[in-house]
């Protein structure tokens, strides 16, 4: 079995980046895993109008300001930049970083960012098939860029659709990052199982991350026996609170010793 590891996801919103760079900070001190910013052009949730900053910019950023944690995106939308070019920035980043970067990436759901900065809002299935072309194009030029990642610089894909997206999953991720718990993530690890092996690759090589939050002795465990090593727990601004991420890094202690 994996380790667990504990990501934490700053949200850039409601706050001054002088805040988004502490609380970033104040993760790296904590000894989280990874730390996330995520991919959207507007605040979530009641007050969308609220302050926002963008992420890939706040990655390069966390780059230079962190020494340990690893660093990603969740998730890069891909409708929202050319894959090659998605590909460059996040070499970039890594190098810019030592070699910490996570290449996260989903389909996009968010119709009032793609038609405020001008991207055609298709279909979901539309969407997913972008990805599915797009994650070949990502693969190639990471191998042709001069000079190459310095890390592995994993991919991890985002969703949790049954029928396409899973497929995607199984054919190109190296971590699978899903909303998902209980019965609901029970189904969708066994059809991820059955995907793979159809292409013949071991389920196993995909990790599986999934959202956390609460009291993780009491949500963690469940989640653990069904496969989930990777545990992200997101705070947003103004005022960042970490204690629930001290708490699941406490319990990923136990968890690993």
């Amino acid at each position: 079995m994996r380790p667990v590891r504990i990501g934490a996801q700053i949200a850039p919103q409601r706050a001054a980046y002088a805040d988004i760079r502490q609380a970033a900070a104040a993760v790296e001190d904590l000894g989280a895993d990874i730390l996330f910013t995520w991919d959207h052009f507007f605040p979530l949730g009641k007050d969308s109008d609220g302050p926002h900053f963008e992420g890939w910019t706040i990655l390069g950023a966390w780059a230079e300001q962190t020494s340990r944690v690893g660093l990603g995106v969740l998730v890069s939308c891909n409708s929202y930049r050319n894959p090659d070019l998605l590909a460059d920035m996040a070499r970039t980043v890594d190098h810019i970083s030592g070699g910490r970067v996570v290449l996260g990436i989903g389909a996009g759901f968010k119709e009032r960012e793609f038609l405020e900065y001008g991207y055609d809002f298709t279909s979901p299935g539309r969407r997913v098939a972008d990805l599915a072309a797009a994650l070949p194009r990502i693969r190639r030029r990471l191998a042709a860029l001069n000079p190459p990642p310095m890390g592995p610089l994993p991919i991890l894909v985002a969703g949790g659709g049954e029928q396409k997206m899973l497929r995607v999953v199984a054919q190109h991720a190296d971590i699978w990052n899903t909303f998902a718990e209980g019965e609901d993530l029970a189904r969708k690890l066994g059809l991820l199982q059955r995907y793979c092996a159809e292409i013949d690759r071991d389920v196993s090589t995909i990790e599986v991350s999934v959202h956390a939050g609460g009291d993780p002795w009491e949500n963690g465990p469940p989640l653990r026996e069904l496969g989930a090593s990777l545990f992200t727990i997101t705070t947003s601004g103004p005022d960042y609170d970490l204690d629930t991420i001290r708490r699941w890094i406490a319990w990923r202690d136990e968890q690993n010793a």
